[in-house]
């Protein structure tokens, strides 16, 4: 098969690797119909994450079962599935709590690697999600959505606490523009993004975004607190995992609002005394998308949200390092893959 290796920063390549088979007898084998490019990605293509070259890449994935271990049920060859980032049995307490990435057998599906034709899915029965149906072609990008960005950025706004009332801020990202989508569904009275590109600030506004903030930093922090009547917000969405994209969404947040932090944390120190004093409830990690992708299926195949829209550069699998090179320039907010 082909598929997506990482020899080293900037260098990404596609290679022909012997296809997936089953090591153990709860394992799925699963032909992809889409995959993309994750902005956590872009740590090692930029160097800040070590890479142990050639690494497979890739960690989002919806397509078609090929083949399944003798103790899988819940899925059969010839379904569509849609599964997440951290495979997982789905019945340990930690799992039946709603924390799936955190399960106590949970395995790293970016370790096998799905920019690629094929993969072998651990956990089969705990981690991947059957749609009713096979999808039309133009629901397959909302699916693959649903498998990570989606499913992030819903769980960031669920752990934002967004909801009726609430007035919300996220930055423009691909999680954060999903986090807009997210926060909408969830009945957010106002959505503020903070987005300096106009062709992401029209997708926030499409997505549901009512206002758009173009300040960064200390002068971002002070617009909110400037439109909230000098509050802050009541839900505030990080998903970059910088020191100043965390402490901005710290500092717009009013006492006792919620800040729902996704973005994998580089080089992050929180000074305690103003985190003690600001009253605020911080709370991410990994999403566990798991938790989230039976109703995200269901919004997505009864055409309720259109998620699919974040991805507004499409190429064939074989040209994955322009994908790569596009999103690392802020050319595209997020490429899809076609093997």
């Amino acid at each position: 098969m082909r598929a997506v290796v990482m020899y080293g920063p900037g260098d990404v390549r596609v290679e022909e690797r012997p296809d997936p088979v089953l090591h153990k007898p709860t394992d799925a084998i699963i032909r992809l119909s889409a995959t993309c490019v994750c902005g956590s990605d872009l740590w090692a293509y930029r160097g800040t994450d070590q890479v142990d070259g050639p690494a497979p890449m890739g960690h989002e994935y919806a397509g078609v079962v090929e083949e399944v271990g003798s103790e899988v049920s819940t899925v059969k060859p010839g379904d569509f599935v849609i599964g997440s980032f951290f495979a997982s049995d789905n019945t340990c307490e930690i799992c039946q709590a709603g924390y799936q990435s955190s399960c106590i057998h949970r395995e790293p599906v970016g370790a096998i690697g799905t920019q690629a034709e094929l993969a072998r899915i651990p956990l089969a029965d705990g981690t991947l999600v059957a749609t009713p149906g096979m999808p039309d072609a133009g629901l397959v990008p909302s699916f693959l959505a649903a498998s990570d960005v989606l499913g992030t950025g819903w769980f960031a706004a669920v752990a934002a606490a967004a909801g009726p009332g609430k007035t919300v801020a996220v930055g423009d990202g691909a999680v954060g523009l999903l986090g807009v989508l997210a926060a909408r569904q969830l009945g957010a009275e106002r959505i503020i993004a903070m987005s300096r590109h106009e062709p992401r600030q029209q997708l926030a506004l499409e997505f549901g975004a009512t206002d758009i903030v173009t300040e960064r930093g200390d002068d971002g922090v002070a617009r909110i607190k400037e439109m909230t009547g000098g509050y802050g917000a009541h839900s505030v969405i990080e998903a970059v995992g910088t020191q100043e994209s965390m402490m901005q969404a710290i500092r717009s947040t009013r006492p006792g609002g919620h800040v729902g932090y996704v973005g994998v944390a580089h080089d992050v120190e929180l000074p305690g005394q103003e985190l003690f004093f600001s009253h605020v409830h911080p709370h991410g990690g990994p999403a566990p998308v798991r938790r989230f992708l039976p109703e995200l299926t269901d919004l997505i195949w009864q055409r309720t949200i259109n998620p699919g829209k974040v991805f507004d550069l499409t190429l064939p699998l074989d040209q994955a390092a322009d994908g790569y090179q596009a999103m690392d320039e802020r050319r595209a907010i997020k490429t899809l893959l076609r093997p």
